[in-house]
């Protein structure tokens, strides 16, 4: 195919988006960005989702060797997925296989839309995947997804009640992670004053909010757990602090009940969150709205579904499962010109409810938000967990510290066991402590666990995403 092509292929994609943004450049009301877009019926989403499909189908053919090889090897062509309803001829796709493609092909890999002549021109910032395993993989965005970024990041933000009388306190190192960067463009589109808090340590960043007095901090849900401590600890009040909302990524929070009231006890202050992934949903895939947590026992989370297309699938076979049905997340990212993606498997647990939620917005919502990946699954001694299961157990013990470690190895008998390292300060016995998170754990779990309570600080605390599972095996 000729350059001319492509380049008019890229043309009528990038056309394609730009007519189905809506209020690009401030709210549209007090309650939301887009109204068009946010209030948006079933039958309108469709119908931009389609437009898209149709639009992104040939761009990226021509545009990524790894999607041009995929669609050749299924015998397809862009023309036989036209609509949502035609992704079901289109296998979802796995990071394995961006792994195969990263290491094939050094070392950009081919699944992206951008090269390196697009790269020299209008290249904005790379990013890699912060996955625990396998190779990373790299996307190089361009200065058009900023823009696109920034507004979908401005939207969400907005449905979560940020304002210009906010100031936010952005809690990161700012190193190749999505999260961080994104929310820094969106704030600045929305007139939101930020305060980075990159470079500092805790201590610094406590005497920031007792001193600047923000009313957002953004951060890990781990981190608002250690900052809230170091507080403490200066003799200064979290609940009498000035921020009013925790704004939370990289880890599952809102839909850990037990994690997600530790957080707003701590702080008095509403948790929201955004969910995403740096391969197919960079900006917020997912985000909490004015009544994600109007009934504690049922968190929700939107997804923006004029952006993107999302489905569940079975763990099995990866078909897709019927409405109500817990099922993996699978994203088809149309807000993008580098990473535009086709059913890219995300690969978290939830289950979707497509009926309008009380803030008036029609996007499809996750129940229970997420909390829980496929690939985080533990199997011992042929018991199944999930990391958030542990999590949910070991928060559930009264006076627990906020950092804990589960550690998992094969014992001289060659019996894979597992150990739970849980912080204690309180003036009851060690044995008791323990006692009552092993049977947390059995009872949540299933599975007999041996527990050592340590001092409190012993275990290492992070503002980044949290590694508490450590398999030795």
């Amino acid at each position: 195919m000729t350059d001319d092509r492509r380049a008019k292929t890229r043309a009528h994609w990038l056309e394609t988006m730009a007519a189905h943004r809506k209020d690009p450049d401030g709210p549209g009301s007090e309650d939301y960005w887009s109204p068009a877009l946010d209030t948006a019926s079933r039958d309108e989403l469709r119908a931009i989702q389609n437009a898209k499909i149709k639009a992104v189908t040939p761009f990226l053919y021509e545009n990524s060797p790894f999607y041009r090889r995929r669609f050749d090897g299924l015998g397809l062509v862009p023309s036989d997925i036209q609509s949502v309803e035609d992704l079901v001829k289109w296998p979802v796709v796995d990071k394995s296989e961006m792994m195969e493609d990263a290491v094939a092909n050094p070392p950009n890999g081919t699944y992206s839309t951008m090269d390196d002549g697009l790269w020299s021109r209008r290249g904005w910032m790379m990013f890699s995947s912060s996955g625990s395993t396998g190779v990373a993989r790299v996307f190089r965005y361009s200065q058009i997804d900023r823009e696109l970024w920034s507004w979908a990041n401005a939207r969400a933000m907005h449905a979560m009640g940020m304002r210009p009388s906010d100031t936010a306190f952005v809690c990161s190192g700012y190193g190749p992670h999505v999260f961080a960067w994104g929310v820094q463009f969106a704030l600045a589109r929305m007139n939101i004053a930020a305060i980075p808090g990159g470079g500092m340590d805790s201590q610094a960043r406590a005497g920031i909010v007792d001193r600047f007095k923000p009313t957002v901090l953004i951060c890990t849900p781990s981190y608002a757990l250690h900052l809230g401590r170091v507080m403490e600890d200066k003799g200064l009040d979290p609940k009498a602090s000035s921020i009013r909302l925790l704004f939370v990524g990289g880890e599952p929070a809102s839909g850990i009940t037990n994690t997600r009231a530790r957080l707003e006890t701590l702080w008095a202050a509403r948790l929201v969150e955004f969910y995403g992934c740096t391969e197919a949903a960079p900006h917020a895939g997912g985000y909490s709205c004015s009544h994600s947590a109007i009934d504690p026992a049922e968190i929700t989370a939107h997804l923006m579904e004029d952006l993107q297309v999302w489905e569940l699938v079975g763990d099995q076979g990866h078909q897709p499962v019927a409405t109500g049905e817990r099922g993996l997340t699978v994203c088809t990212n149309l807000n993008s010109e580098s990473s535009p993606q086709l059913r890219f498997l995300v690969g978290d647990y939830t289950r979707f409810d497509p009926t309008p939620c009380g803030c008036g917005r029609g996007h499809v919502r996750a129940l229970g938000a997420f909390a829980g990946r496929a690939d985080d699954l533990i199997n011992l001694r042929g018991i199944k967990m999930y990391p958030v299961q542990l999590e949910q157990a070991v928060r559930a013990v009264p006076g627990i510290g906020d950092e804990y470690e589960i550690v998992i190895t094969t014992n001289e008998d060659g019996l894979d066991v597992m150990t739970a390292r849980v912080e204690h300060a309180g003036s009851d016995p060690a044995a008791g402590i323990a006692q009552s998170v092993r049977d947390e754990i059995r009872s949540r779990c299933e599975v007999r666990a041996s527990v050592e309570v340590l001092e409190p600080d012993t275990l290492e605390k992070t503002e980044f995403k949290a590694k508490r599972v450590r398999d030795l095996r």
